[in-house]
């Protein structure tokens, strides 16, 4: 211990003095008989405060203190300690200059030591940080969490064990929804938070120890901040105009980046708690609707995670959907527009197993947007505004629009085979009549409309390499089914599906409307020769294609847009699948059409009569040129002539016009009007096709769809159902016949059935004689499956197993019952009765 002597400096005042000035310091540091044993590292780190704060760090000490921390790094706990018990002091008094330097001197120990005994150090520097954030002072947050980012910054050589960001996650989070009154102090505690947020995702992701920071509990915490900032622009928009930095410190650009690289670094196992807090911020902010934030923030989310993970994202919103089945139309069809953006981006990477399941949800919710909109329709006398039920019906449709959108965007994305599983899935949906899994009620019409427009979407650009393919007897037989009903709309969406899944070349824009091609070649279609596959296929499926378009031209309710898609129907199978034999049979077809409108046996309206007349003329016309027969393209041609000059309305140019002046009937005499079979005949007598089958007139293929009532809509089958209801029954006088001479007379009569049987005879043995094997084979096979269902039906009703005490299963209505039979109830034969 050095003894210090004292000089009096004057006897008069008995004051004394110091002979040296560093003796007087040494002095008023130790105070006490203790002050020369103070540590070393203490002594260190005093000399690193300056007299004034102003002056800042005595970089010479602090070089001493950084090389006594390398050189003994046993001690960096205890100058970590002794530094934060300083900070804490000054924090106290205010002297925040002090709090400055301190910091400083921390960052510069954290990044030249690098070793093992750093970790109770870091402890030390995480609770002086702490110190920093839970004070009300902005610069002082701000420099906290800048000491932390730089700490984020540091690779450690070995994992924490025991360490926790608990406080710092709920601290940033809450500096990042700052609510301070002046702008810019409050947008740089924000982009403080976000960069603490920051920091903290990039000092745990990497760490399988800190695999705690994905639960839901800082999850909940994490995304909802950035998201906030994200949607918050207009602070930010204000504060990039006082700052040259903009780019760097804009809240919102910043929480985007910091929100990319959380998604970025979440695992499989992640991707629920990563996603789960977005829907809810935008449930509590009613961001849905409007969804102008809600689609970006998706966009964002898909294009950041890995794609393999991105159905799990589709996964969250599609049961997100469920849960608000019940809220109001604009937030559905916001959430369904969300979707409609994950999965356009999903469509292009891996989508995982959700594709049905994605299918399925969208149509049980489009189901259940018809369900409301009726609903609403219903109660619209009882309603007390009528406007508002109006305005829910639309927004029910700005529903179903985006839903519809969502299934064809998808659907259009997927490869081909997936495309053709969805076709199905689709046309399972679809309410068929005589179904008994489907009710009559007044919204089928509405769903089954939806669903085809649906179809339409996803068949939209399909290139099946074979038709057996893309036409599948599970997806044809329902589609012509409901072609067959009485509704020209649906009509129309068939037929539609039907070109686009024909159409492999895109040829029907060229097609497009009903008319007179006066020169084919113009229009430069591309064909190729039909394959093996396809020749196949119209020989199993080409009658069934031929009959709904037969019986599609003589629907009453026909429009102009349906004899043009009729058209394009027929020419599409002319270029994509008529070989010789398929050319013969759309031209038996086309004279069939032209004799039915001529007999009239249906009391069709006139104007059908004429547009099947001007459909005719059309595409024989466009299958003349064709098949680039002289002889055929000149009868064409004097037919359509001399209807230009007699029969104008003969033509689709004319018939469909508004003041088409229309005959009261069709002259069967003018033979000049009319296309010959003869004539056709004369014309094809070239190798290569068979004229003979010309001449047999086409008959529909029959099934057992003919031998069902005529079917109807099912609007029209309800209205009908309460048109009977509603009327009373007649009287039984006007049931009863009267029987006179007359009629007894044409009761024993039989002379005109014994004709009709012979003529029904004669029509049998020609049809078996002349008529395609295709023909009679299909004719046959229907009869033997209508054998095999009534077989079925009866020995459904004659052979039902014993009776059980365990009970039997009845199925009624579709739905199965089990019914127990009571043992004393129940009959045994005598030899097993006891």
């Amino acid at each position: 211990m050095r003894r210090y002597r004292q000089v009096p400096r004057s006897e008069a005042d008995g004051t004394f003095r110091y002979r040296h000035t560093w003796e007087r310091r040494s002095f008023l540091r130790v105070c006490g008989c203790c002050g020369p044993l103070r540590p070393r590292y203490k002594r260190l780190v005093d000399n690193i405060f300056p007299e004034d704060p102003k002056d800042g760090l005595v970089k010479s000490d602090m070089e001493k203190l950084t090389f006594y921390a390398v050189s003994a790094p046993e001690k960096l706990d205890r100058i970590g300690a002794y530094l934060a018990e300083r900070l804490s002091r000054d924090v106290v008094r205010h002297r925040y200059g002090y709090v400055v330097i301190a910091m400083e001197a921390l960052d510069q120990l954290l990044m030249a030591c690098h070793s093992q005994s750093i970790k109770p150090f870091v402890e030390s520097f995480l609770h002086m940080v702490a110190k920093l954030l839970e004070s009300r002072e902005p610069d002082l947050q701000v420099l906290g969490t800048n000491s932390f980012v730089k700490f984020a910054n540091i690779e450690e050589d070995t994992p924490s064990y025991h360490r926790r960001y608990d406080f710092f996650v709920s601290q940033f989070s809450a500096m990042c929804h700052s609510t301070h009154e002046d702008p810019e102090t409050r947008s740089r505690i924000r982009v403080a938070g976000i960069k603490g947020l920051q920091g903290v995702v990039r000092k745990t992701v990497n760490d399988e120890l800190q695999a705690i920071i994905w639960e839901p509990q800082h999850m909940d915490k994490l995304i909802p901040s950035m998201l906030f900032n994200m949607q918050d622009n207009e602070d930010s928009e204000r504060y990039s105009t006082h700052t040259h930095t903009a780019g760097e410190e804009n809240p919102a650009s910043l929480a985007e980046s910091c929100f990319r690289e959380l998604l970025g670094r979440a695992a499989y196992g992640n991707m629920n708690n990563a996603v789960h807090p977005v829907l809810v911020h935008l449930d509590n902010h009613r961001l849905w609707d409007p969804n102008d934030f809600a689609v970006p923030c998706f966009r964002i989310i898909m294009y950041s995670i890995q794609a393999q993970h991105s159905h799990h994202v589709i996964q969250q919103v599609l049961s997100h959907l469920d849960t608000h089945s019940k809220n109001t139309p604009r937030v559905r069809a916001g959430i369904v527009q969300v979707l409609l953006e994950t999965v356009a981006i999903a469509a292009k990477g891996s989508i995982g197993p959700t594709v049905l399941e994605v299918f399925n949800t969208l149509l049980k919710h489009l189901r259940m947007s018809v369900d409301f909109e009726l609903g609403d329709g219903s109660r619209r006398n009882s309603a007390s505004s009528l406007s508002s039920t109006r305005t829910k019906e639309s927004e029910e449709r700005i529903v179903q629009n985006a839903i519809i959108q969502t299934i064809g965007f998808f659907g259009g994305n997927l490869p081909d085979y997936q495309r053709a599983e969805v076709m199905m899935f689709i046309m399972g949906k679809v309410p068929v009549y005589g179904t008994p899994c489907h009710t009559l009620d007044t919204g089928t019409k509405r769903i089954q409309t939806m669903l085809l427009s649906s179809l339409i979407m996803v068949t939209s650009e399909f290139k099946c390499k074979t038709m057996c393919a893309g036409l599948p007897m599970a997806f044809l037989e329902p589609l012509c089914s409901i072609s067959l009903m009485e509704d020209s709309e649906l009509r129309q969406l068939v037929l539609e599906i039907l070109h686009n899944i024909i159409d492999r070349h895109d040829n029907r824009a060229k097609l497009r409307g009903i008319r007179i091609i006066p020169n084919v070649a113009a229009l430069k279609i591309k064909r190729e020769k039909i394959s093996k596959q396809d020749v196949v296929f119209m020989k199993k499926h080409g009658q069934q294609l031929y009959r709904h378009i037969y019986l599609g031209c003589k629907e009453e309710d026909n429009v102009q847009k349906n004899f043009e898609l009729l058209f394009t129907a027929l020419a599409l199978i002319t270029i994509e699948l008529a070989n010789e034999e398929v050319m013969i049979d759309l031209m038996r077809l086309s004279i069939a059409l032209q004799d039915m409108a001529l007999a009239n046996e249906e009391n069709m309206p006139v104007l059908i009569r004429c547009g099947i007349m001007a459909l005719v003329a059309a595409y024989l016309n466009f299958l003349s040129q064709m098949i680039a027969n002289p002889p055929f393209c000149q009868h064409v041609s004097k037919v359509i002539e001399m209807r230009n000059l007699d029969a104008p309305y003969l033509l689709p140019e004319h018939v469909f016009r508004e003041k088409c002046v229309l005959p009261e009937s069709l002259d069967r005499d003018a033979v000049g009007l009319y296309f010959q079979t003869a004539d056709l005949a004369e014309a094809l007598s070239v190798p290569g096709y068979n004229v003979e089958r010309l001449a047999i007139p086409y008959i529909p293929q029959v099934t057992d769809e003919d031998r069902l009532p005529r079917r109807k809509s099912f609007v029209d089958t309800i209205s009908l159902q309460v048109d009977i209801l509603s009327n009373s029954l007649p009287d039984q006088s006007q049931l009863a016949e009267e029987i006179t001479f007359e009629t007894l007379k044409k009761a024993i009569d039989t002379t005109g059935l014994e004709e009709q049987e012979r003529e029904r005879r004669r029509q049998v043995m020609e049809k078996f004689q002349k008529a395609p094997f295709e023909e009679i084979a299909a004719h046959c096979e229907s009869k033997a499956n209508m054998l095999h269902d009534r077989l079925a039906q009866i020995f459904e009703l004659t052979i039902r197993p014993p009776p059980s005490p365990s009970g039997t299963v009845t199925v009624t209505s579709g739905h199965a019952q089990y019914q127990s039979v009571p043992v004393y109830e129940m009959k045994f034969p005598d030899l097993c009765v006891y």
